[in-house]
């Protein structure tokens, strides 16, 4: 099948992919705005923010694999109209992810200095990273409500909501972060202190919208608390057995991300800053690519659900083909606009920015195999019902190839941090590998409803 030629294929991957794009855009513009006003205070202030949000990077993750398991399941519902067990599943999802929130909420509140002393042990980014995360903890359990609202509306086919949303949001934490991190309308300058402040009275306005949005409507999500809470333990056990693998995924995974972080951090303080700041440019870059993945998991599960296999496969290659051309044109993209790009970075020296514009390089040229790795990972495999193999795939490859490369070129061969980005990158080669044999194979194709 020519994906070009199939205009109702095109109609609804762009129907869904275009609003979650412009969503995720805004999600991280919002992480630039962050490290653009951040960059200002300093480079410890950068870094501090940097590994603090490593922890909240560790749990939105987590909350993701809730997330994207319980899609697998409301998109096959929502192909056979199955209002009833959307609404179960979207209420065992907010359970679960609040459960998850008290954990990490907790933890930060309470063992800030602990946490950012795992990655690091410079004294000043110490005590500002703790003095983030005492207050931008309270975010997160709004934070995991809203992810799960949010993906469970897209998955029926609301994805214009979240992002309108998601633009009130990106304004109200701009402004919020301006005036309480430089002091404005009369108030103290409080630094980053005032970014967390910021985050989490953004929050709260996104979680406020978000429920507004979907009661006021009456949509397939606005069940009562019987209705999402009304689960038995045949219904939790057939929702594990298929979202376990996926939140093990991303924890895992998540882990791994944090590992690097550790092992980048070794390296020292520069090295942690500019990850920090060429990472917030990967994700503005990434966005189309998470939108791609979203509508080829929400369009296969549909198809799945409504017995059409063929066509799920055909859409499956579909999606694979596109991420994989887009991947190289904006991993080019990505290279040739270093020096634009990290012009929007104010106070950066002149050996930072070398150092993350070297880094760029590096992700640029790997770009168009990590596009096709999320694709066929959270878009196609999972989409399927596949997630036990994509969970061994992408826990296998970060834990016995990634992580151990990044500590072997940290503190082994003690490698500037822009060749050990290169041996971490090993990892996203070996899952393509991988996993392009499954999916020529079909049997990711599962019904799990």
């Amino acid at each position: 099948m020519k994906f070009y030629k199939d205009k109702l294929f095109l109609k609804s991957m762009l129907s869904i992919a275009i609003p979650i794009s412009l969503q995720n855009l805004i999600t991280s513009s919002l992480n630039m705005v962050d490290t653009l006003m951040t960059s200002s205070l300093g480079q410890s202030s950068i870094a501090a923010v940097g590994l603090a949000n490593q922890i909240f990077f560790f749990y939105i993750l987590i909350i993701f694999g809730i997330s994207t398991g319980s899609s697998v399941f409301i998109s096959q519902y929502w192909g056979k109209k199955d209002i009833y067990n959307i609404r179960k599943v979207l209420g065992l999802a907010i359970f679960i992810s609040t459960l998850v929130g008290i954990i990490f909420t907790m933890s930060a509140v309470f063992f800030p200095e602990f946490l950012m002393k795992i990655f690091i042990n410079i004294p000043e980014t110490v005590r500002l990273g703790s003095e983030y995360l005492r207050i931008v903890a309270f975010s997160y359990i709004i934070t995991a409500i809203s992810f799960v609202i949010s993906i469970g509306l897209r998955s029926t086919g609301n994805a214009n909501i979240p992002l309108k949303i998601s633009i009130v949001s990106f304004s109200s934490n701009t402004i919020f972060n301006y005036i309480f991190m430089f002091g404005k309308l009369g108030l103290p300058a409080l630094g980053v202190k005032g970014a967390a402040i910021g985050t989490l009275l953004a929050r709260i306005i996104e979680i406020s919208l978000l429920l507004y949005a979907v009661y006021s409507s009456r949509g397939p999500l606005a069940g009562t608390v019987k209705e999402l809470f009304g689960w038995n333990k045949e219904f939790v056990n057939k929702y594990l057995k298929t979202t376990s693998p996926v939140i093990l995924n991303e924890g895992f995974w998540a882990l791994g991300q944090v590992m690097y972080s550790i092992a980048y951090a070794k390296i020292g303080e520069e090295a942690t800053a500019a990850i920090q700041v060429v990472t917030t440019i990967q994700n503005v870059f990434f966005v189309i690519f998470r939108g791609l993945a979203n509508s080829s998991s929400v369009m296969i599960g549909n198809k799945i659900g409504q017995g059409e296999e063929k066509e799920a496969y055909d859409y499956a290659i579909n999606f694979l083909i596109i991420s994989s051309l887009l991947g190289i044109i904006f991993g080019f993209i990505m290279i040739v606009s270093s020096d634009l790009t990290l012009k929007l970075f104010r106070n950066l020296d002149i050996g930072l920015q070398d150092t993350a514009k070297s880094i760029m390089l590096v992700m640029g040229l790997v770009f168009f195999i990590k596009t096709f790795n999320a694709t066929v990972i959270v878009g196609v495999l999972r989409g399927g019902g596949d997630t036990t193999f994509s969970m061994f795939l992408e826990i296998g490859s970060v834990w016995l190839i990634g992580v151990p490369m990044a500590f072997v070129g940290a503190l082994i061969l003690k490698l500037p941090v822009y060749f050990v980005v290169a041996l971490v990158s090993v990892e996203e080669i070996v899952k393509a590998i991988i996993s392009i044999p499954r999916v020529m194979s079909k049997k990711w194709i599962k019904n799990v409803t």
